[in-house]
């Protein structure tokens, strides 16, 4: 059984930039403060990132007129989403879920930045088993 994870490398330095913001910020400031120090943090680390990356929806092959935009998009294959909530619900993974489907990416990083002890929760798109990955 391979016990190893998707975008090891990857996601251990996206969770350092993670969580450097955490200890320098503390907790209980609005997301979208700690979106922008984590992009000035991804930047310092030298991690690869787009923010407020745009993303098409489509329903029955055809394009809705609303988009998707994802909060980060490291080395160009893991979405990363930051939340500020007192608690991550299933409705936070399942928006992360759909979000790598829409962005067919193979791994969602979710974090919550209200939390103490901050603790990612990695969100695996299922349908991309056999992306090219590592």
């Amino acid at each position: 059984m391979d016990t190893k994870l998707v975008f090891e490398k990857e996601s251990s330095a996206i969770n350092h930039a993670v969580y450097e913001v955490h200890k320098r910020l503390g907790i209980g400031l609005q997301e979208s403060l700690y979106q922008e120090a984590l992009a000035i943090e991804l930047d310092y680390q030298g991690i690869p990132f787009e923010r407020e990356k745009r993303y098409n929806v489509y329903y029955r092959g055809q394009r809705l007129d609303h988009y998707y935009f994802a909060d980060f998009v490291c080395y160009d294959k893991i979405i990363l989403e930051v939340k500020s909530v007192s608690q991550l619900t299933d409705q936070h993974k399942a928006q992360v879920r759909n979000y790598i489907g829409i962005a067919e990416k193979r791994l969602g990083l979710l974090y919550n930045f209200n939390d103490k002890y901050m603790t990612p929760v990695r969100v695996l798109n299922s349908d991309l088993r056999d992306y090219c990955g590592n």
